[in-house]
């Protein structure tokens, strides 16, 4: 587990002192993919550069699995630095080295010797596909080649934490999957706890558990991610679940409009119909859609009912799961 304790990190500059980390606090579980995002200059690279040691911290305590690096320093301090791997921002390859040779250097660094060391950079590359890449040097790699290659290097000393600074800037999308699949394969298979720093919430979909939003340098919401999408007024609901705009000119039209969000397969494919069957009611969609975080559906739907019973159709939705707000129209406008 990693555990960020108010930390504080201030830097200088012609205008004086910029405070980048203003009491941060985030868990991390461990075996878990955490996403930190917000925009630029929220404090997201200089979290994750304190997390690594690569920078030093103001104050604050960050623990992993319950030994605070901030108070290590000495050979203390760089056994701890062993267990965090890092994939920084950009092209960080040698280019006179093949990807094997990269993903070697900190075996070699460590002191490893050579059949360890060359059968472990075997299981690396096959990790993140590149087995075939192995003598290719990086100019003759794809851009999402490179970055799974840094990934591999980054988990080359059996790292307990892996964090990944951008790991997905300037890549396609399909590139881009490439690359989170084996962050998610890292957690999957070696048990890896995982920091995403990210300015996309398409990583955040794709593989996340838990995610930080930072603004100003504070954490301003924390938590599951399946958790927040059920929290209408969360940010994270916002960005992640599909938009309301549509059908704003049939509200008038229900007896009942109600914004509702749907979670797993049997919610997702059967819990309206249902309702719709058992309340004898007239159910319609206006707005919203389907969306999927990690392997499991998510729906935001607009529904207009019509019915006597449309507010015990409502009510029994919610009462099965699915989280339910009345949009306003006229004095019904409650939440249920």
């Amino acid at each position: 587990m990693i555990t960020v304790d108010n930390l504080v990190k201030s830097f200088s500059s012609r205008a004086g002192s910029v405070r980048a980390l203003n009491g941060v606090s985030l868990e991390v579980q461990a075996g878990s993919v955490c996403g930190v995002v917000g925009p630029s200059g929220a404090g997201k690279s200089t979290l994750a550069r304190c997390i690594a040691l690569l920078e030093r911290p103001d104050s604050g305590a960050i623990r992993v699995d319950g030994t605070d690096l901030v108070s290590l320093d000495g050979s203390r301090l760089r056994a701890a630095r062993r267990q965090i791997g890092v994939v920084p921002q950009g092209d960080s390859l040698l280019r006179q080295r093949t990807a094997a040779g990269n993903i070697a250097l900190p075996l070699e660094s460590a002191g490893v010797d050579g059949p360890v060391r060359r059968k472990r950079v075997g299981e690396l590359l096959d990790l993140v596909g590149l087995t075939d890449k192995a003598a290719s040097y990086p100019d003759q790699l794809s851009g999402g080649q490179r970055q799974r290659v840094a990934v591999a290097r980054a988990l080359a000393a059996n790292p307990a934490v892996l964090l990944a600074d951008e790991p997905t800037s300037a890549l396609d999308p399909e590139t881009t999957g490439s690359v989170l699949t084996v962050l998610d394969r890292a957690r999957a298979e070696l048990g890896v706890t995982v920091l995403v720093v990210t300015h996309d919430m398409a990583v955040v979909r794709r593989i996340c558990d838990d995610v930080a939003v930072l603004e100003d340098g504070k954490v301003v919401e924390h938590g599951k991610v399946l958790d927040l999408v059920s929290d209408a007024d969360s940010r994270t609901a916002a960005t992640l679940l599909p938009g309301l705009d549509q059908g704003e000119g049939l509200i008038g039209t229900h007896d009942r409009v109600a914004d509702v969000v749907l979670v797993g397969f049997a919610a997702v494919g059967a819990l309206l119909p249902e309702a719709s069957n058992r309340f004898g009611v007239e159910l319609a969609v206006l707005g919203g859609g389907l969306t999927r975080l990690g392997e499991t559906p998510v729906a935001r739907f607009r529904v207009g009912i019509n019915g006597e019973r449309a507010d015990s159709a409502l009510e029994w939705i919610s009462e099965a799961g699915a989280v339910v707000r009345r949009t306003p129209k006229g004095p019904q406008g409650v939440a249920a």
